[in-house]
């Protein structure tokens, strides 16, 4: 049975996931310099997989809505006056 088109996430494919490929792995590996060349793709040791945190994009709403604050707090100042 298929999942209806409304109900199917957009960014399926964008989230971090906890498992890599081999290949992955194995890049990985050859970054932090443990692996030998000529080395078994089989039995690897375990790889930590770094999660990307989103914590910038919430820093940049909060000034947004504070800016809009500051500027709507003098726009009331103006109606008072009336």
């Amino acid at each position: 049975m298929s999942i209806d088109k409304s109900l199917r996430r957009k960014n399926q494919l964008a989230r971090s996931r906890n498992v890599l490929t081999r290949g992955e792995r194995i890049k990985v590996l050859q970054d932090e310099e443990r692996w030998k060349e000529g080395r078994s793709p089989y039995n690897l040791p375990k790889v930590r997989v770094m999660k990307v945190a989103k914590k910038a994009k919430k820093a940049k709403e909060e000034e947004k809505t504070a800016e809009e604050g500051a500027e709507a707090a003098p726009a009331d100042k103006k109606g008072d006056k009336k």
